[in-house]
């Protein structure tokens, strides 16, 4: 007697309103960041149920973007939720947490059975491809810009249309990744601050890896690729293994942060240069390449990249060296998402206000009158 498949029930289509709501991700590796992010981008307040996490995750979770409970899923972990999404990559506990879900009348996904969810969520409207496919695996290096998933290239979002494989940074638009094809493989590659990092050898690897696998790689990066993103050191690993690669550019956190946030980098009458400086190494440290004296005898307007752990040092080597103390500082945290916020300063005072206002990265901060310009009054 044979038996007959009958196909998944249809679907009504309709969005959830999720701001303030608790939704549960049970699952802590890239499948449930790729849920985690889309979820926090739509205000939800989310708790994540898995004894270890990707470090975006842990890296979202530090910063207080997330509640992470570091310990197996347990029945009542669903409580007052309104949504969950089962994401473990384990059958057995995936099923626990979608039967769970059932009867306290919660809407759930599930990662590993789209078919058996109670819930799909929407993939965003599909990107026109790339215009070449010869089916070679290839990489193409794609700069997501500051954090705004809007200001990545139309290039940039043709490419992840089409990826196999997208090796993403922790400053990446995360809220792209929830918009992927399902069957897309997302590997966090996050370099966290002072924290846990995939070396870099074994990016290249990876990458390399897929590639002569025959998958389109995206590698994914905040910013621009070649503004302190490493994107020349992976090309040239791309290149020496003969694999195609390609360069998509990017906004860079540098111009368009301060930007967004109305502070432009040069202004007439006030600048004819500015400088970006990457701040992940204080002034005085042996490995650090950046002569303080010549950047502090400087008019324009200085750009610290990576420099919140090291603002005190930098500032104190900024008027040590012909800054007048009272030049204005503008700290640019999260800039260009929704959590975006300023913090206005002067050299003298910078130390104080990074511990006050509680700054932590990601942040941009500016030196210089151009802070003034368009600044408010009151």
């Amino acid at each position: 007697m044979s038996t007959v498949s009958l196909p998944p029930a249809p679907l009504h289509p309709v969005g959830l309103r999720l701001h303030g709501r608790r939704v549960v991700v049970v699952g802590g590796g890239s499948v449930a960041y790729r849920s985690t992010v889309g979820l926090l981008d739509a205000g939800a307040a989310v708790t994540v149920v898995s004894p270890a996490v990707v470090p975006a995750l842990e890296a979202l979770a530090d910063s207080g973007a997330l509640s992470w409970i570091p310990r197996r899923y347990a029945p009542g972990d669903l409580d007052a939720a309104w949504y969950a999404v089962a994401a473990t990559e384990d059958p057995a506990v995936d099923d626990a947490v979608a039967a769970d879900a059932e009867r306290e009348r919660v809407f759930c996904s599930r990662a590993d059975d789209p078919d058996a969810s109670s819930a799909c969520p929407a993939l965003s409207d599909a990107e026109e491809p790339l215009p070449h496919d010869d089916g070679r695996g290839r990489i193409v290096l794609v700069g997501g810009g500051p954090g705004d998933p809007g200001l990545i290239t139309v290039r940039g979002r043709q490419a992840l249309a089409r990826a196999d494989v997208v090796v993403v940074d922790h400053l990446g638009p995360r809220s792209l990744l929830a918009g992927l094809r399902p069957d897309v493989e997302i590997v966090d590659a996050s370099k966290l601050p002072r924290g846990r990092a995939m070396p870099q050898e074994q990016i290249n690897a990876l990458l390399v890896s897929h590639a002569r696998a025959g998958r389109l790689v995206v590698r994914l990066k905040g910013g621009d690729p070649f503004v302190f993103g490493r994107g020349m050191e992976e090309l040239l690993a791309c290149a020496s293994a003969d694999v195609p690669v390609e360069v998509v550019p990017g906004v860079t956190s540098a111009v368009g942060v301060p930007a967004a946030a109305g502070i432009p980098v040069t202004h007439r009458g006030l600048t004819h240069e500015f400088v970006v400086v990457s701040g992940h190494l204080p002034p005085g440290h042996p490995q650090s390449l950046v002569d303080w004296s010549a950047i502090g005898r400087l008019r324009g307007t200085v750009v610290v990249l990576m420099g919140v752990e090291t603002a005190p040092a930098i500032a104190a080597a900024l008027v040590q060296h012909g800054r007048p103390p009272d030049t204005p500082v503008a700290v640019v945290v999260e800039g260009t998402t929704g959590r975006e916020r300023i913090v206005r300063t002067t050299l003298a005072h910078l130390p104080a206000a990074i511990v006050q206002e509680k700054v932590r990265p990601p942040a941009v901060w500016v030196v210089g009158e151009v802070v003034r310009v368009g600044a408010p009054t009151s």
